[in-house]
């Protein structure tokens, strides 16, 4: 069985991504392509969601193990993306998921599953099959200084030239 979703931004109006993928594939997998397919760095961490009609998050799904297995009770603990596949979350046509790429500022892509069919004979999955537009940056431009440095860069140079006092004590 092959899924077919359509990925959409509220940054970018005329980013279209319509993909084919297999029903089987992993989140992990699922993420690395969308990720690979906008040309997205793959040091920043990452989270899809479950939605409902009116893309409200429910479940959670991370890029990373976050090590909370038995902590909290049923879908409120994010699980790790590789566990899960695509046909386990996806019960019914329109599903919707949204991928967040962008954990700290919530910038995020919208994906709807849009049709599902048998794989065509001769066709290699997962695929891209409509491309349209140009996705937003992963980083937006206002988040690095001008000389390329992050706001963390700059803060953390602040104590970079600290030095212990040894004759200190706080008692």
């Amino acid at each position: 069985m092959i899924f077919k979703f359509r990925m959409l931004s509220d940054e970018a109006e005329d980013f279209v991504r319509d993909y084919e993928v297999p029903y089987d594939m992993n989140l992990a997998d699922f993420h690395t392509y969308l990720r690979e397919s906008v040309g997205y760095s793959p040091a920043e961490m990452a989270s899809i969601f479950t939605s409902d009609a009116e893309w409200e998050k429910l479940r959670e799904f991370t890029s990373e193990d976050m090590g909370l297995d038995g902590e909290g009770s049923g879908s409120d603990v994010p699980l790790p993306m590789e566990r899960v596949s695509l046909g386990q979350i996806m019960h019914e046509k329109f599903g919707r998921l949204i991928y967040v790429f962008d954990i700290f500022n919530e910038r995020q892509f919208f994906i709807e599953l849009i049709e599902t069919k048998f794989a065509e004979d001769g066709v290699e999955y997962p695929r891209i099959v409509t491309e349209e537009g140009e996705p937003p940056l992963q980083c937006r431009a206002a988040e690095r200084e001008p000389d390329g440095r992050s706001m963390f860069d700059e803060a953390m140079d602040e104590f970079g030239d600290f030095q212990g006092d040894d004759n200190y004590d706080d008692e």
